[in-house]
């Protein structure tokens, strides 16, 4: 059966990472930046921002994905704050590097003044970012870190994040039970860093990995990985999702076998479907991020260096574990 001891909200946040930084004292803690709106009440000023268009590039599109949707949510109301042009934009998927590209291209040809780019592959993007930079447009990564050097990065230690998840399993499958990993698109910093997280912490604890399998983010190709995860390891304990909707995916795959009852399945990025989901039963736990305040701070750190203000190279705004201990603050979002 699957074990339901839960890990308590208090010793899951105090293993979140702090925001550092000058940045960080316009942030609150981890725990807090969660739910925190990204733009305070009132209006902001843009000094030398004003008047000009900034473009938030998203690796998806907010309208599939309710973390981009979060993402998206933050950057406007922080640009409405402000009182500035914000576009947000992404690729049609998380995929299509080419679509990307050319958004930014397009972008550097409309002589826009600032862009916060998540990277949907960091190499193929470098050049066109090398290319906005020599325009004298403002850049920073939120997200995903690029792979160009001195561009500062907004968003989560995905590793920390993950290690958050991987504590989770430790706690609550038996030492040696079976465990695999949903990986995102591997090339992604991102992906990469959920994946070293989860793999770290199951070796420390002595848990036995013994599928990793792509899932792109999306939770279709998720499920079918976890159905054929499942079919040569019908004795799996647990499976972790490097991001909610293929968490949902493995859950659909788990049901459709008879064999979710036995599973431990965590996610990462507290979706509201994802805590909903916690509270019915279907998953355990996920991983939440603050997505208002990686577009919310992306867009200020835009202005601010268009304002001639110097930025922290990472501005981290913190992890926190959530089950069904505290699931219902986010499935209300």
């Amino acid at each position: 059966m699957k074990h339901t001891r839960i890990i308590g909200f208090t010793a899951a946040a105090a293993l979140a990472v702090a925001v550092i930084g000058p940045v960080a004292a316009q942030s609150p803690s981890p725990a807090a930046s969660v739910a925190a709106p990204a733009a305070s009440a009132g209006a902001k000023d843009p000094g030398a921002a004003a008047g000009k268009k900034l473009i938030v590039n998203m690796k998806g599109p907010g309208g599939g994905n309710p973390f981009w949707a979060a993402v998206q949510a933050g950057a406007e109301a922080m640009g409405a704050a402000y009182g500035v042009d914000v576009t947000v934009m992404s690729p049609p998927e998380e995929s299509d590097v080419q679509s990307q590209i050319t958004q930014i291209e397009d972008a550097i040809t409309q002589g826009v003044a600032g862009i916060a780019l998540a990277p949907t592959d960091p190499e193929a993007l470098a050049p066109a970012v090398d290319e906005a930079v020599a325009a004298g447009i403002a850049v920073v990564f939120i997200d995903t870190k690029g792979s160009n050097e001195g561009i500062t990065f907004i968003g989560t230690d995905n590793e920390v994040g993950a290690a958050l998840a991987g504590k989770y399993f430790c706690d609550n499958v038996a030492a040696g039970g079976k465990v695999a990993i949903l990986q995102g698109i591997i090339t992604q910093s991102t992906g990469k860093a959920r994946d070293d997280g989860a793999k770290a912490a199951f070796a420390a604890c002595g848990l036995n990995l013994v599928a990793e399998a792509p899932g792109e983010w999306d939770t279709a190709k998720a499920q079918t990985a976890t159905e054929d995860i499942l079919t040569g390891n019908p004795d799996l304990a647990g499976i972790f999702g490097s991001n909610d909707n293929m968490a949902l995916g493995a859950v659909e795959a788990a049901r459709a076998q008879n064999l979710l009852d036995q599973l431990t399945i965590v996610g990462f990025d507290a979706n509201p479907n994802a805590a909903a989901a916690i509270l019915a039963g279907d998953m355990e736990a996920t991983v939440a991020q603050a997505p208002k305040n990686i577009g919310g701070f992306g867009v200020e750190s835009l202005i601010k260096l268009i304002n001639g203000e110097t930025l922290d190279p990472v501005i981290d705004t913190g992890t926190v574990l959530v089950t069904k201990e505290n699931a219902a603050d986010y499935a209300a979002q």
